[in-house]
């Protein structure tokens, strides 16, 4: 599965920077496939594991802001593997195609 969050420290002012990095540090030591944007962080592996990383995340945040927002998108499908990579390399493919 895959599964794009974005975890949103509130009631610290405009500079979450620092706070959000704290997410995306225990997103990167997990070992699971990951990405980050400007928007979000994407992570992929089976439920479980990849639902326990997301709570560590909010915790993490949730240690330096008084609330915590936090936004899902996921994609559960069984028996893919690499979707992280693959899902884009496909549309890479019909754009080089035009």
């Amino acid at each position: 599965m895959l599964v794009a969050f974005s975890i949103t420290p509130l009631g610290i002012g405009e500079e979450v920077g620092e706070a959000v990095a704290e997410a995306v540090r225990v997103v990167r030591a997990s070992g699971l496939p990951n990405r980050t944007d400007p928007m979000f962080t994407t992570i992929e592996g089976d439920w479980d594991e990849v639902m326990t990383v997301i709570k560590q995340a909010v915790d993490a945040v949730a240690e330096r802001s008084p609330r915590v927002g936090l936004t899902l998108k996921a994609d559960l499908r069984p028996g893919v593997t690499d979707g992280l990579t693959s899902k884009v390399e496909t549309v890479n493919r019909h754009l080089a195609e035009s």
